[in-house]
């Protein structure tokens, strides 16, 4: 069991004293000494976020789940621009980036469950849905968080509301819906690395019955180092620049009645993400000792260079420096209240998404190990949905789901292994049903009781082809599973809520990657058994009193049959298998926010501790899974003379050290050190609200640090990040 001793301990011994002494002051709040001091200052007023979690409206505080909410509209001032930058401030949610080296990418962990892959024959273990639209593909899903109302992280298995490939949990984004203000925001910022952004957002009202809103944006950002080998390069390594588009048109011809049509857009392009390669530290024959084709001993010095640094990339691979990301979008949702009970709601979306990207293995100018790699997807997702009343004390959500996914991914002939041709070929069609019903009654005023049933199948259709003389390898395999949710809810007289929940989470099994163990054995592609997720969790959230709020959830969750996957370098390639095991996940999380006058502060805690099974005498670790997470955010809001305003404000973020693959044997060498970042940002407000005017710092003391790493048996392949500090100015204004 884990105790409050265990979690002060832990971050005294992993803290910087600096961030120690900061975090130390956050129970300090809860003090009654302090609140009742704070009785003589004005009261603080300010509302609890709703968010629709359990696809029901319900104030953050009645849903029993962990969840972190976001308010769009303040996400600016605390330097979220993206995913990746989210999973900086919630407990027990790590986002890191692979993916071929493709900026655009997003692997989010939450409760040490993720995937460290993104080709079509894998599928996340974290979903993202926009406007309750799952995105199937990680490449692309980093892009720039324009036009938001709302982002909720709900965490641990969703397999009843959400169910498709939500075991770890799920991040809902949801967009600002358009509505008869007539509205125009203007966003800029101008930093250092090249920092160009701007973002325009237009909400009108064309009749009584139609309204629109739009967004457009453009974000750019210049690398953290150059393609020394290939000077013609189009962009230097780790530099970023998306376009993105959105346009949502809103129909209500009666209060009963409403629809929205919304497509959206997004084209992003760079260089290759940061990242290097250790061959020193294996000593491997085919590397180190030469045993290649070219006869070429190779050195981390063949790498980088003498006169470069890490960031620097020493490829002569054209094919390789360059990531590209196209992605478009059309949804509509339809809800008609029947009656006043009864809502029927209808979401239908299609979605096509493209990428190129890939990595040069040996990261020298040797045409040794290179992997220039496409991939492409479509999908079409309706849900339709019941919600509404039985009685005074009941209601429910009930729906129906269906999911359809084609995609491929291609190493043709610019690919390379061992100097020779590299072939890889992978196509997969899935299709998944579902249908679902969720129940809560309230018992008595203060006690209430929720349950839900998913009943889920799934098909996915595959092929691979990793050489001509073998030709294409295809498979099918099909999975079905009944998930379930029982949680009470319960109110005491403080108006603090307690909660406790069992639930169960599925996903359906997934095929190699990498298959190139088809060379010899050509019954190898065959697809893992579904995945199934038990979770337990009991806590307590709510407004202790008008000045402090808290939630604390305590966890353990049991994982069968879950798929790690293992890469490696075989005589016949880069392969990607999966290990099958079984692994626990069980901590506490803290989520706090504290408002006093002009002071505000959020906080977050999270300790885990997550045991996988032994597998043949081996021991593995959930991999980028850290075991303690923590963010600190104070602000302080300065009222000058005439009604003008300066906002202070500082967010620091703790990262454990962690490690990059399911090993953490020191041989493989693929722990990854902890991290701290800290961003600040004080912004000036005339009077009138006109326009903000904000400084801003992100990652000030530019901390680098590694985001993933992995150990191949030849090299290491060494990911880094690329958030390295910037400064600069933002103006906003609205009219």
């Amino acid at each position: 069991m884990i105790t409050n001793t265990d979690v002060s301990k832990t971050l005294a011994s992993r803290l910087s004293p600096v961030a120690l002494a900061v975090a130390l002051t956050v129970p300090v709040f809860s003090n009654p000494v302090i609140a009742q001091d704070a009785d003589a200052a004005e009261e603080q007023k300010f509302e609890a976020i709703t968010v629709t979690a359990t696809k029901r409206p319900q104030v953050i505080y009645e849903v029993p789940i962990a969840i972190s909410a976001f308010d769009g509209d303040k996400l600016a001032e605390q330097g979220i621009s993206d995913l990746t930058d989210v999973g900086k401030f919630v407990p027990n949610l790590n986002v890191t980036g692979f993916s071929a080296g493709h900026t655009s990418s997003v692997n989010p962990f939450i409760r040490g469950i993720g995937l460290q892959d993104h080709l079509i024959t894998t599928d996340p273990g974290v979903s993202v849905y926009v406007d309750g639209v799952y995105l199937g593909r990680q490449v692309g899903q980093n892009w720039s968080l324009n036009n938001i109302e709302r982002i909720e992280v709900l965490r641990g298995p969703r397999g009843t509301l959400y169910g498709r490939n939500s075991i770890g949990g799920a991040i809902n984004i949801i967009t600002k819906e358009p509505d008869q203000g007539d509205l125009t925001k203007i966003n800029t910022e101008f930093g250092t690395r090249g920092r160009v952004k701007a973002d325009l957002f237009v909400n009108h009202g064309l009749t009584d019955t139609l309204s629109f809103n739009m967004n457009m944006a453009f974000n750019k950002r210049d690398g953290l180092g150059e393609f020394i080998n290939v000077p013609d390069a189009e962009y230097d390594v780790g530099e970023t620049e998306d376009v993105s588009g959105r346009l949502s048109v809103k129909w209500e011809p009666s209060n009963d009645f409403r629809m929205v049509l919304t497509a959206d857009g997004n084209n992003g392009d760079g260089g290759l993400r940061p990242y290097t390669v250790l061959i020193d530290e294996l000593q491997s024959d085919r590397y180190y000792g030469g045993d290649n084709p070219l006869g070429v001993a190779l050195r981390n010095t063949d790498v980088t260079p003498e006169g470069y640094d890490i960031y620097d990339n020493a490829t002569g691979e054209e094919a390789v420096t360059g990531v590209s990301n196209e992605a478009r979008g059309l949804a509509l949702t339809t809800e008609w209240d029947m009656n006043d009970d009864y809502t029927l709601k209808l979401v239908a979306s299609t979605r096509s998404s493209k990428y190129k990207a890939g990595l040069d293995d040996d990261g020298t100018i040797y045409s040794l190990d290179h992997y220039p790699e496409r991939g492409e997807a479509d999908q079409t997702s309706i849900e339709l949905q019941l919600n509404g009343y039985i009685n005074e004390y009941t209601d429910f959500v009930a729906g129906l789901y269906y999911f359809n996914e084609e995609g491929k991914n291609r190493q043709g002939e610019d690919s390379s292994y061992n100097t020779w041709s590299n072939l890889l070929e992978l196509d997969q069609e899935t299709t998944s049903k579902a249908v679902y019903v969720n129940v809560r009654r309230d018992l008595t005023d203060e006690l209430s009781l929720s349950g839900g049933l998913r009943y889920t199948e799934d098909e996915k259709d595959a092929s691979a082809s990793v050489s001509e003389a073998i030709g294409t390898v295809y498979s099918s395999d099909n999975w079905d599973e009944v998930t379930w949710e029982i949680a009470s809810n319960y109110t005491f007289e403080n108006g603090m809520t307690g909660y406790a929940t069992i639930q169960s989470g599925y996903q359906s099994g997934q095929y190699p990657a990498r298959p190139y163990c088809l060379f010899g054995d050509i019954e190898c592609f065959v697809a893992s058994d579904n995945i199934t997720a038990v979770n337990y969790e009991v806590g307590i959230k709510g407004r202790v009193n008008e000045y402090f709020d808290v939630s604390v959830a305590v966890f353990n969750t049991d994982f069968d049959d879950l798929p790690y996957q293992v890469s490696k370098v075989t005589e016949n390639g880069f392969e990607t298998d999966n290990q099958i095991v079984t692994q626990t996940s069980r901590g506490i999380e803290l989520d706090t926010t504290f408002n006093y006058g002009n002071f505000s502060m959020m906080a977050s805690v999270g300790y885990m501790d997550v045991d996988v099974d032994e597998q043949d005498g081996y021991k593995p670790v959930a991999p980028l899974t850290p075991d303690l997470t923590l963010a600190i955010g104070p602000s302080y809001t300065f009222d000058l003379e005439g009604g003008d305003a300066i906002r202070v404000r500082a967010d620091y973020s703790y990262r454990s050290d962690m490690y990059g693959e399911p090993s953490s044997l020191a041989s493989r060498q693929t722990e990854l050190d902890s991290r701290e970042l800290v961003n600040v940002d004080i912004a000036y407000t005339p009077a009138d609200d006109a326009y903000t005017v904000a400084l801003y710092g992100r990652n000030i003391f530019d901390e680098r640090y590694d985001n993933a790493r992995l150990n191949t048996g030849d090299y290491i392949i060494q990911v880094l990040s690329n958030d390295a500090s910037e400064f600069g100015v933002r103006f906003s204004t609205e009219f």
